[in-house]
């Protein structure tokens, strides 16, 4: 039997407990489908960081370095300074280990969850590829006469042509695999003259792919689509910045930030799973955070690990459980663990 060796960072507030479910779905799927998970968990969070000023050890970062995926739950909590677990635990782990793919699906399942009138689960079904280490995110800001009346703040926004070219790349191969065959590049070149480089490369590569149809949205503008006409979205290519607006977004018109769901890739080299809330600390311990989004990760992880059987059986159940099985998903509606037990269910049921 093949055993998977997954690191798992918890982390704060809900993020234990949602991590506690797809680590259930994920054993479930692996007793069913004929592997098992070797999963090593890790205490790094505030918690951890109040009690031994530890952030991320070199040695720990080596060690997760080794597994054949990650598993995070959710980073922040107000009894430490604003970013600096952030950037010490999540950055890290996307820049380090040069993930460069951030991926997030944005998949209506039913249309009682979508707030926008007169759509369903036909209209919502797009893919964001957003590129991960470049951009503002990683440049260290700079402030001048900082705390006067003449305070000037800067960061820079930098990109490099290989690392655009390798994300827009990413995103055509992306875009074959789906039914419509689309690609959009979301950028704001008429303002930010230095995304210029994205128009002309995306240009450049679309040339090898003439099998996919490509279109152009300002980011003002592709946030008025996914508005308005979301059906006419498939895939999208977009910057670090821009990407992490619109696909949270997105994550509203699929049902919210409980049922969203991220993987980071380095292609071919490592993956990082974890859902895109936030560590919800007021709730932490009440048992009624929403696991659907790592359950979501989760199923994600399992197609990277090629457990392809596993993950279109936890994709189904999870399908089963939103349409058929939860009333609401506002905060409490159903407890944590309740909404792990449908999981199991539902991913019993569901045909070999």
């Amino acid at each position: 039997m093949k055993t998977h060796r997954i690191a798992v960072i918890a982390g704060d507030g809900v993020g234990p407990e949602v991590v506690e479910q797809g680590l259930r779905v994920m054993r479930a799927a692996g007793e069913r489908f004929g592997f098992a998970v070797a999963a090593t968990e890790y205490p790094f969070g505030t918690a951890h960081w109040l009690e031994t000023e530890e952030i991320f050890p070199d040695a720990a970062f080596e060690e997760v370095k080794t597994a054949d995926a990650i598993l995070l739950g959710a980073i922040g909590d107000p009894r430490a300074p604003i970013g600096l677990l952030e950037r010490g635990i999540i950055g890290r782990l996307r820049w380090d280990l040069d993930l460069f793919v951030n991926l997030r699906p944005i998949k209506l399942l039913d249309a009682r969850f979508c707030p926008l009138k007169g759509k369903g689960p036909e209209h919502v079904d797009m893919l964001v590829v957003r590129e991960n280490t470049e951009d503002a995110y990683v440049q260290k800001p700079s402030f001048e006469a900082q705390g006067t009346e003449n305070e000037v703040a800067s960061q820079a926004m930098l990109y490099t042509r290989k690392g655009t070219e390798r994300i827009v790349r990413y995103a055509f191969e992306a875009a074959r695999t789906r039914r419509r065959k689309h690609l959009t590049l979301v950028d704001k070149a008429n303002a930010v003259r230095a995304q210029d480089l994205y128009t002309r490369v995306f240009a450049e590569v679309a040339k090898e792919y003439p099998d996919v149809s490509t279109g152009h949205l300002y980011v003002d503008a592709a946030c008025m689509r996914m508005l308005e006409a979301p059906e006419s979205l498939d895939v999208i290519v977009t910057t670090n910045l821009f990407g992490d607006i619109i696909t949270d977004l997105g994550a509203m018109l699929q049902g919210g930030m409980g049922v969203a769901a991220s993987a980071n890739l380095h292609p071919g080299q490592r993956g990082l799973f974890e859902s895109v809330h936030g560590s919800f600390p007021q709730a932490a311990g009440k048992n009624v955070a929403n696991p659907v989004a790592t359950i979501a990760a989760v199923q994600m992880m399992l197609v990277w690990l090629k457990e392809a059987e596993a993950a279109a059986a936890v994709e189904a159940a999870i399908a089963q459980t939103l349409t058929r099985r939860m009333t609401s998903l506002a905060v409490g509606a159903h407890r944590t663990d309740e909404i792990g037990d449908m999981l199991l269910d539902e991913l019993a049921a569901v045909p070999v």
